[in-house]
Protein backbone atom coordinates (compact mmCIF):
# COMPACT_ATOMS: atom_id res chain seq x y z
CA UNK A 1 0.00 0.00 0.00
CA UNK A 2 1.51 3.28 -1.13
CA UNK A 3 1.02 6.63 0.60
CA UNK A 4 -1.77 7.76 -1.39
CA UNK A 5 -3.93 4.88 -0.30
CA UNK A 6 -3.66 5.81 2.88
CA UNK A 7 -6.87 8.19 4.08
CA UNK A 8 -5.42 11.17 5.62
CA UNK A 9 -7.07 12.47 8.79
CA UNK A 10 -6.24 15.53 11.03
CA UNK A 11 -5.42 14.97 14.98
CA UNK A 12 -9.25 15.57 16.57
CA UNK A 13 -10.35 12.72 14.41
CA UNK A 14 -7.65 10.28 15.13
CA UNK A 15 -7.99 11.19 18.87
CA UNK A 16 -11.69 9.91 18.59
CA UNK A 17 -10.66 6.90 16.33
CA UNK A 18 -10.73 3.04 17.12
CA UNK A 19 -7.39 1.69 16.19
CA UNK A 20 -6.50 -2.02 15.52
CA UNK A 21 -2.92 -1.91 17.09
CA UNK A 22 -2.70 1.17 19.80
CA UNK A 23 -3.22 -0.90 22.50
CA UNK A 24 -0.63 -3.13 21.57
CA UNK A 25 1.77 -0.10 21.62
CA UNK A 26 0.96 1.60 24.40
CA UNK A 27 1.69 -0.99 26.65
CA UNK A 28 4.75 -1.71 24.83
CA UNK A 29 5.89 1.75 24.95
CA UNK A 30 5.10 1.37 29.21
CA UNK A 31 6.60 -1.53 29.74
CA UNK A 32 9.77 -0.65 28.09
CA UNK A 33 9.85 2.44 30.34
CA UNK A 34 9.13 0.87 33.36
CA UNK A 35 12.11 -2.58 32.60
CA UNK A 36 14.76 -0.05 31.70
CA UNK A 37 13.97 2.10 34.47
CA UNK A 38 13.91 -0.65 36.75
CA UNK A 39 16.19 -3.27 35.71
CA UNK A 40 18.22 -1.59 33.99
CA UNK A 41 19.20 1.83 36.02
CA UNK A 42 20.95 0.96 39.03
CA UNK A 43 23.70 -1.17 37.21
CA UNK A 44 27.02 0.22 35.86
CA UNK A 45 28.73 -1.29 32.85
CA UNK A 46 32.11 -1.25 31.49
CA UNK A 47 32.59 -2.60 28.31
CA UNK A 48 35.33 -2.09 25.72
CA UNK A 49 36.63 0.73 27.75
CA UNK A 50 33.55 2.61 28.26
CA UNK A 51 31.69 3.14 31.39
CA UNK A 52 27.74 3.59 30.81
CA UNK A 53 24.52 2.86 32.71
CA UNK A 54 23.41 0.02 31.66
CA UNK A 55 20.08 0.87 31.01
CA UNK A 56 20.77 3.54 28.15
CA UNK A 57 20.70 0.21 25.84
CA UNK A 58 17.10 0.04 25.95
CA UNK A 59 16.04 3.28 27.43
CA UNK A 60 16.09 4.84 23.87
CA UNK A 61 13.65 2.09 22.58
CA UNK A 62 10.59 4.04 24.26
CA UNK A 63 11.78 7.47 22.62
CA UNK A 64 11.19 5.22 19.14
CA UNK A 65 8.33 3.73 20.07
CA UNK A 66 7.18 7.47 20.79
CA UNK A 67 8.21 8.32 17.56
CA UNK A 68 5.82 5.51 16.22
CA UNK A 69 3.10 6.24 18.00
CA UNK A 70 2.98 10.56 17.18
CA UNK A 71 3.63 9.38 13.77
CA UNK A 72 1.05 6.87 13.19
CA UNK A 73 -1.21 7.68 15.62
CA UNK A 74 -0.98 11.48 16.05
CA UNK A 75 -0.16 13.43 18.74
CA UNK A 76 -3.55 13.03 20.85
CA UNK A 77 -3.15 9.42 20.99
CA UNK A 78 0.53 9.72 21.83
CA UNK A 79 -0.02 12.34 24.84
CA UNK A 80 -2.02 9.82 26.19
CA UNK A 81 0.69 7.39 26.41
CA UNK A 82 2.86 9.90 27.59
CA UNK A 83 0.56 10.37 30.47
CA UNK A 84 0.12 6.65 30.87
CA UNK A 85 3.87 6.14 31.50
CA UNK A 86 4.01 9.13 33.67
CA UNK A 87 1.84 7.69 36.45
CA UNK A 88 3.14 4.03 35.90
CA UNK A 89 6.60 5.66 36.67
CA UNK A 90 5.31 7.30 40.02
CA UNK A 91 3.19 3.82 41.32
CA UNK A 92 6.49 1.80 40.62
CA UNK A 93 8.48 4.78 42.14
CA UNK A 94 5.54 4.32 45.37
CA UNK A 95 5.85 0.67 45.52
CA UNK A 96 9.61 0.17 45.60
CA UNK A 97 9.96 3.03 48.12
CA UNK A 98 7.43 0.89 50.33
CA UNK A 99 8.43 -2.86 49.45
CA UNK A 100 12.17 -1.34 50.74
CA UNK A 101 11.40 0.08 53.33
CA UNK A 102 9.57 -2.71 55.00
CA UNK A 103 11.62 -4.12 57.69
CA UNK A 104 13.09 -7.76 56.62
CA UNK A 105 12.83 -11.14 58.48
CA UNK A 106 15.62 -12.31 60.04
CA UNK A 107 15.25 -15.99 57.56
CA UNK A 108 14.40 -14.25 54.52
CA UNK A 109 17.19 -16.47 51.96
CA UNK A 110 18.11 -15.04 48.65
CA UNK A 111 20.87 -15.64 46.06
CA UNK A 112 23.14 -13.64 48.27
CA UNK A 113 22.42 -15.15 51.73
CA UNK A 114 23.48 -18.59 50.51
CA UNK A 115 26.40 -16.99 48.42
CA UNK A 116 29.61 -18.31 50.84
CA UNK A 117 31.24 -15.19 50.00
CA UNK A 118 28.96 -13.60 52.42
CA UNK A 119 28.85 -16.29 54.98
CA UNK A 120 30.71 -14.40 57.15
CA UNK A 121 28.50 -11.45 57.17
CA UNK A 122 25.37 -13.47 57.76
CA UNK A 123 26.93 -15.61 60.76
CA UNK A 124 27.75 -12.19 61.77
CA UNK A 125 23.89 -10.44 61.26
CA UNK A 126 21.21 -12.49 59.30
CA UNK A 127 20.43 -13.97 56.04
CA UNK A 128 17.37 -11.34 55.92
CA UNK A 129 19.90 -8.48 56.56
CA UNK A 130 22.37 -9.33 53.80
CA UNK A 131 19.16 -9.57 51.59
CA UNK A 132 17.63 -6.86 52.73
CA UNK A 133 20.88 -4.53 51.48
CA UNK A 134 21.03 -6.49 47.87
CA UNK A 135 17.71 -5.52 47.41
CA UNK A 136 18.13 -2.15 48.55
CA UNK A 137 21.17 -1.13 46.21
CA UNK A 138 18.78 -2.92 43.11
CA UNK A 139 15.37 -0.88 43.92
CA UNK A 140 16.08 1.48 46.31
CA UNK A 141 16.34 5.19 44.77
CA UNK A 142 17.21 7.91 46.24
CA UNK A 143 14.11 10.60 45.98
CA UNK A 144 16.42 12.72 43.90
CA UNK A 145 16.72 9.72 41.55
CA UNK A 146 13.33 9.44 41.44
CA UNK A 147 12.06 13.21 40.95
CA UNK A 148 14.81 13.40 38.01
CA UNK A 149 13.53 10.11 35.89
CA UNK A 150 9.46 11.17 36.31
CA UNK A 151 10.35 14.95 35.25
CA UNK A 152 12.69 14.18 32.71
CA UNK A 153 10.61 11.42 30.84
CA UNK A 154 7.52 13.62 30.94
CA UNK A 155 8.99 16.64 29.61
CA UNK A 156 11.42 14.48 26.90
CA UNK A 157 8.46 12.94 25.71
CA UNK A 158 6.10 15.49 25.42
CA UNK A 159 8.76 17.95 23.56
CA UNK A 160 9.60 14.66 21.46
CA UNK A 161 5.98 14.16 20.32
CA UNK A 162 5.47 17.70 19.69
CA UNK A 163 8.64 18.16 17.25
CA UNK A 164 7.66 15.17 15.88
CA UNK A 165 3.86 16.59 15.48
CA UNK A 166 4.79 20.00 13.61
CA UNK A 167 7.31 18.14 11.27
CA UNK A 168 4.70 16.51 9.71
CA UNK A 169 2.65 18.76 8.86
CA UNK A 170 5.60 20.72 7.78
CA UNK A 171 6.88 18.20 5.36
CA UNK A 172 4.26 17.08 4.54
CA UNK A 173 4.72 13.83 5.88
CA UNK A 174 7.98 13.60 3.79
CA UNK A 175 11.40 12.21 5.02
CA UNK A 176 10.51 10.68 8.07
CA UNK A 177 14.09 10.40 9.39
CA UNK A 178 14.27 14.04 9.73
CA UNK A 179 11.35 14.30 12.05
CA UNK A 180 12.21 11.13 14.37
CA UNK A 181 16.03 12.17 14.35
CA UNK A 182 14.89 15.97 14.82
CA UNK A 183 12.51 15.03 17.70
CA UNK A 184 14.83 13.04 19.38
CA UNK A 185 17.47 15.87 19.64
CA UNK A 186 15.34 17.98 21.49
CA UNK A 187 13.48 15.46 23.32
CA UNK A 188 16.36 13.75 24.74
CA UNK A 189 18.14 17.23 25.07
CA UNK A 190 15.61 17.56 27.39
CA UNK A 191 15.70 14.51 29.08
CA UNK A 192 18.92 14.77 30.04
CA UNK A 193 19.28 18.57 30.73
CA UNK A 194 16.63 17.86 33.54
CA UNK A 195 17.49 14.70 34.40
CA UNK A 196 21.61 14.35 34.96
CA UNK A 197 21.46 18.35 37.30
CA UNK A 198 18.50 17.33 39.22
CA UNK A 199 19.82 13.73 40.12
CA UNK A 200 23.34 14.05 40.72
CA UNK A 201 24.29 18.04 40.67
CA UNK A 202 25.86 18.31 44.22
CA UNK A 203 26.76 14.83 44.66
CA UNK A 204 29.00 14.76 41.34
CA UNK A 205 30.76 17.25 40.13
CA UNK A 206 30.05 19.45 38.00
CA UNK A 207 32.27 18.69 35.15
CA UNK A 208 31.05 15.07 35.74
CA UNK A 209 27.13 16.11 35.49
CA UNK A 210 27.86 18.26 32.15
CA UNK A 211 29.81 15.48 30.27
CA UNK A 212 27.89 12.71 31.27
CA UNK A 213 24.70 14.68 30.14
CA UNK A 214 26.65 15.14 26.70
CA UNK A 215 27.83 11.92 26.18
CA UNK A 216 24.78 10.06 26.98
CA UNK A 217 22.35 12.40 24.70
CA UNK A 218 24.87 11.75 22.26
CA UNK A 219 24.42 8.20 22.65
CA UNK A 220 20.93 8.27 22.48
CA UNK A 221 20.43 10.14 19.35
CA UNK A 222 22.81 7.30 18.05
CA UNK A 223 20.74 4.76 18.79
CA UNK A 224 17.72 6.80 17.30
CA UNK A 225 19.72 7.19 14.22
CA UNK A 226 21.14 3.37 14.25
CA UNK A 227 17.09 2.25 14.73
CA UNK A 228 15.94 4.12 11.57
CA UNK A 229 14.80 1.31 9.39
CA UNK A 230 12.82 -0.54 12.07
CA UNK A 231 11.09 2.75 12.74
CA UNK A 232 10.43 2.76 8.97
CA UNK A 233 9.46 -0.71 8.95
CA UNK A 234 7.42 -0.61 12.19
CA UNK A 235 5.39 3.05 10.58
CA UNK A 236 5.09 1.49 7.32
CA UNK A 237 3.28 -2.02 8.50
CA UNK A 238 0.99 0.30 10.96
CA UNK A 239 0.03 2.86 8.76
CA UNK A 240 -1.01 0.15 6.07
CA UNK A 241 -2.81 -2.03 8.97
CA UNK A 242 -4.74 1.00 9.97
CA UNK A 243 -5.39 2.43 6.96
CA UNK A 244 -4.70 5.93 7.85
CA UNK A 245 -2.17 8.84 8.03
CA UNK A 246 -2.75 11.51 10.91
CA UNK A 247 -2.11 15.54 10.83
CA UNK A 248 -2.14 17.08 13.46
CA UNK A 249 -3.50 20.09 11.81
CA UNK A 250 -5.91 21.07 14.52
CA UNK A 251 -4.16 19.23 17.45
CA UNK A 252 -4.25 21.48 20.74
CA UNK A 253 -0.91 20.67 21.92
CA UNK A 254 -0.85 21.52 25.51
CA UNK A 255 0.01 18.46 27.46
CA UNK A 256 -3.06 19.04 29.52
CA UNK A 257 -5.28 19.80 27.40
CA UNK A 258 -8.35 16.94 27.46
CA UNK A 259 -8.56 14.50 24.38
CA UNK A 260 -10.51 15.98 21.82
CA UNK A 261 -14.41 14.96 21.40
CA UNK A 262 -14.25 13.24 17.83
CA UNK A 263 -16.33 10.53 16.60
CA UNK A 264 -14.91 7.74 14.57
Amino acid sequence: MSKTDLTQIDGTTGAGRHFRYFDYMMAAFVAILLLSNLIGAAKLAHVGGWTFGAGILFFPISYVLGDVLTEVYGYANARRCVWVGFFALLFMAVMSFVVVAMPASADWGCASSGDPRFADIVAKTSKGAVCQTTYDSVFGSTWRIVAASVIAFWAGEFVNSFVLARMKVLTKGRWLFTRTWGSTIFGQAVDSALFYPIAFLGTWTTASVVTVMITNWAFKVLWEVLLTPFTYWIVAFLKRAEGVDVYDTDTNFSPFARRENAQS
